[in-house]
């Protein structure tokens, strides 16, 4: 297939960009991936609402891995969210196996919100010049999941 020809953003600063959006796209879909595994696995008082609450992490990260990964294309280069890849590639701990009462999920969770958003917004700096689309686009997910921290630490107590 024939890859777009011009590009809004060229040279160093598109290289640039496409770095810094690929390494929040793998973890995005590892965000959404690890919350599906809390999100199962989750146990004890409160859990239906943990439980749904999850699902709206896991959505709102999957709405913005599409969103990033669009964005990568657009730029003339294709996206990467192979498993194999966002294993090898996402910067975000690994969630543990097996069962985890509410209160383990919630810091589990908290924990793994606080590290992507970390990675957005080192992307946000680093597309602040090269690409101002890129950087309002990090930019409102980074708002999405900064809610969602905050929602989640609520519970902390």
């Amino acid at each position: 297939m024939k890859p777009l020809r011009r590009h809004v953003v060229e040279g160093a600063d598109r290289t640039k960009t496409i770095e810094s959006l690929q390494a929040c796209l793998v973890d995005l879909i590892d965000l959404a991936l690890q919350g599906k595994q809390a999100h199962w696995n989750v146990v004890g008082p409160n859990f239906r609402a943990v439980h749904l609450q999850l699902d709206e992490i896991i959505e709102s990260a999957r709405a913005a891995s599409d969103e990033v990964a669009e964005r990568i294309v657009t730029l003339g280069e294709p996206a990467e969210g192979r498993a194999a890849a966002v294993a090898a590639a996402s910067r975000i701990d690994e969630f543990p196996a097996g069962l985890h009462s509410v209160s383990t999920v919630v810091t589990h969770v908290a924990d793994r919100l606080e590290q992507t958003i970390a990675g957005l917004r080192k992307a946000i700096d680093a597309v602040e010049k090269t690409d101002p689309i890129s950087q309002d686009l990090l930019i409102g997910v980074s708002a999405t999941l900064e809610k969602h921290l905050w929602m989640v630490q609520a519970q902390e107590g």
